[in-house]
């Protein structure tokens, strides 16, 4: 049984107010200690504690490589408390060159693979020291110029910033979720940031106009190509958020296309992978085998075989960027921690300025702490001097009293501090040599101090230190960009159509609307079995990558790539599933060929046009209305115009056994509509059914017109002819008796 609690010991909160208090403690933790970097040295607490920690160790770029697992043991027991395998991930991190622009730490042994970056082997295995980079971070910590903070249990001090040279924030970026914000900075190039630099110390209100002629963009470690727009970029760079998009570099090596240069965190086992499921998928017929040739010389080199010589190696590349990781977006989110300890999402002239400021009064504690030091120095030797000037009194004082400190700052008018400095000197110190040492060292000193204040005293001198020191790393850390800006081609993801194999095809249409396929031309559409009350129509042959056009009842026409119909051996598919018809409209013909095709169109009311096949083209599901019929007509199949030498006619027969013959040349080129006149026929007996237009044919000269009724036909040829050619939109001529019920036309 537990003790009474007394009512003054206990307070009360409701629920909702305790939770959302602890839950905006623990998003205000989450956000300021650990997702989002500060701008001054571009790190996140845990980044920072493991180069403090590395430096701390004596892990610099000249000394020997040490366990991973010292630093962190370090970093935890002294730092930060948190889980190893999180601690040690973060190290790996600033250690692989395809993730940091600017790696921070230099190690030995698997450190993971642009394939996998996590596949680094455990931390008891690698070895591990600070890069010649990480000096930039860490050269000035103890110089005065970082605030310093207990550490989680109080027992040491740690800084809560780390005294950057460079705005690192910028180069390496960085990338983390926080609660209700993330972060995503892209890495840059250091000479083009340092030049940025300089022109905003030259300028203080240069424009974003004028740093983005120092800044192309982000330069990501992994090389590859920016093909966002310049104007793109300069809008991120001015709101703050926005992409890049990153494509892969490539080169023809010997027919083959070979890829030197991925997007960033883009994994070449995944690219080769998305290849080679599309490849098995058979929706990649233009490539014959993908493999990867790299190695510790070429760390990316993916080697893609086209199918022949005759495959357009652009075409291929501008769609693999389409369907796979070759081409990708990295976003662009410029949140960080401000000198103010508040985040916020900068454009990139107030990134620069505020880090300049940051350096500013970096370079003006160093100063100051510097120039300390040097006073020190200097009123200490002047308590020396006093000390050789009067050698034998001052060795007789400190033989002969008791305490000689007091008398000796009696004496000879000392500080406390001048006069311990006296009673610390040895013996051997006492040489004439020391006393000119000691004279020297004075001089410089004196001169250093009058150096340090008046840089202090002059804002233009410590904007030059400034700019002198900038460049100096320049000079030490900087390398060419690697990530090229350029304009390319929009990625497009070719057609399936046109990435199928092209072979010959026949379509065949039922008379019900069924539409069904066969893979070849030889295949005989009229004696396949049908279902029960349909049967044979129409069929059109052509090519795998034709789309094939269907006319119907009411003169609207319809398109369908044909690789998804059902095979021949099937009943097929009904046209209404794949079209939105108009009621009561059923299908009359199927068409296919080349785009420029010339068609001859024309309906059983007497009208008609010549056309090209592209003009019934349409993407439209309800279809395109092309031909324009009188109330109860009906479109004629329409006929192909053949290449011809010499002039066509075109043969035109009614229900009531009218012959007409006229020129082709006569009728007009449309692209849709009723069409000028064929043959007369009266609106009368066209309204009551008594008379239509039955057939048409196409001949050339020398051709035979074969008329046939039922088992009867009779040819026409030479002046048998020239009786039925006239002027086109007449009446034609009567057929012979017992001819005039036609059934056919055709031509030999």
């Amino acid at each position: 049984m537990g003790l009474p609690v007394k009512d003054n010991q206990v307070e009360a909160t409701p629920i909702h107010l305790f939770a959302e208090s602890a839950y905006l403690n623990y998003a205000m933790y989450v956000i300021m200690d650990r997702a989002l970097p500060f701008i001054g040295d571009g790190l996140k607490p845990v980044h920072r504690r493991i180069l403090y920690a590395m430096s701390e160790l004596g892990l610099k770029v000249t000394a020997k490589f040490k366990k991973s697992a010292r630093t962190v043991g370090d970093v935890l027991g002294k730092f930060h408390p948190h889980g190893d395998t999180a601690c040690y991930e973060a190290m790996v991190l600033m250690a692989q060159s395809f993730s940091y622009r600017y790696p921070l730490i230099e190690g030995q042994g698997n450190w993971g693979s642009v394939d996998d970056p996590k596949s680094f082997a455990a931390m008891r295995y690698t070895e591990a020291r600070l890069s010649a980079y990480a000096e930039s971070l860490l050269a000035e910590v103890g110089m005065g110029t970082v605030a310093w903070g207990p550490n989680f249990d109080g027992t040491l001090e740690e800084p809560l910033a780390l005294p950057a040279r460079l705005p690192n924030l910028l180069l390496n970026g960085s990338s983390g979720i926080a609660v209700g914000m993330a972060t995503d900075i892209p890495p840059h190039n250091l000479n083009e940031v340092v030049q940025a630099c300089i022109a905003l110390l030259d300028d203080p209100d240069a424009d974003l106009a004028t740093l983005c002629r120092h800044i192309q963009g982000p330069d990501y470690p992994t090389g590859a190509e920016i093909i966002t727009p310049r104007e793109d970029i300069r809008a991120i760079y001015a709101g703050g958020r926005g992409s890049i998009r990153l494509r892969a570099t490539w080169v023809i090596e010997n027919g083959d296309v070979v890829v030197n240069a991925l997007p960033y965190q883009a994994s070449p086992a995944k690219i080769i992978e998305q290849i080679a499921a599309l490849m098995n998928a058979k929706k990649l017929p233009l490539v014959a085998d993908v493999r990867d040739e790299s190695d510790s010389e070429e760390p990316v080199r993916l080697v893609i075989t086209p199918r022949s010589n005759r495959v357009d190696r652009e075409e291929l590349m501008l769609h693999l960027f389409a369907v796979t990781d070759l081409e990708r977006t990295c976003k662009v989110n410029l949140n960080m921690i401000g000198l103010d300890r508040k985040p916020r999402v900068k454009g990139l002239v107030e990134i620069l300025n505020e880090w300049l400021a940051y350096r500013r009064e970096t370079v003006r504690r160093r100063l100051s702490h510097r120039l300390e030091r040097v006073q020190d120095r200097l009123h200490v030797l002047a308590g020396l001097m006093v000390a050789f000037l009067n050698l034998d009194e001052v060795i007789r004082i400190i033989r002969t009293e008791d305490e000689p400190k007091p008398v000796l700052m009696r004496r000879f008018d000392l500080t406390d501090r001048q006069a311990e400095a006296i009673l610390q000197l040895r013996l051997r110190h006492l040489a004439k040599l020391e006393e000119r040492k000691l004279k020297e060292e004075q001089t410089a000193l004196a001169a250093e101090e009058k150096q340090i204040q008046a840089i202090l005293d002059s804002p233009a001198r410590l904007r030059n230190l400034i700019k002198k020191e900038l460049t100096a790393d320049a000079r030490q850390y900087g390398d060419a960009r690697r990530t090229a800006v350029v304009e390319r081609e929009e990625a497009r993801a070719i057609a399936q159509t046109q990435l199928a194999p092209v072979e010959p095809v026949t379509v065949i249409l039922s008379e019900q609307g069924w539409v069904r396929l066969a893979k070849t031309h030889e295949v005989a559409a009229e004696t396949l079995s049908y279902k029960a009350g349909d049967g044979f129509l129409a069929v059109a042959r052509g090519r795998s990558n034709q789309p094939a056009v269907f006319l119907d009842s009411t003169g609207r026409s319809y398109m369908s790539a044909v690789n998804d119909f059902p095979s021949a051996r099937s009943n097929g598919t009904p046209l209404t599933g794949l079209f939105k018809t108009p009621p009561q409209a059923h299908f009359v013909a199927v068409l296919m060929g080349s785009a420029q095709q010339p068609m001859l169109i024309a309906g059983d009311g007497g009208y008609g046009f010549v056309t090209v096949l592209e003009s019934l083209h349409t993407r439209n599901q309800k279809g395109k209305a092309f031909l324009t019929l009188p109330p109860g007509s009906l479109p004629l199949p329409p006929l192909e115009i053949p290449e011809s030498e010499t002039p066509l006619h075109v043969a035109a027969v009614t229900l009531q056994g009218r012959l007409l013959i006229f020129p082709l040349a006569d009728l007009p080129e449309l692209p849709k509509g009723k069409g000028n006149k064929l043959i007369h026929i009266p609106p009368r007996d066209l309204k009551e059914g008594a008379d239509r237009l039955l057939f048409l044919q196409l001949m050339g000269e020398g051709d035979k017109l074969v008329v046939h009724a039922g088992k009867q036909f009779f040819a026409l040829t030479g002046g048998n002819l020239q009786q039925f050619m006239g002027q086109r939109g007449k009446r034609g001529k009567q057929l012979p008796r017992g001819f005039q019920r036609v059934s056919a036309l055709t031509v030999e």
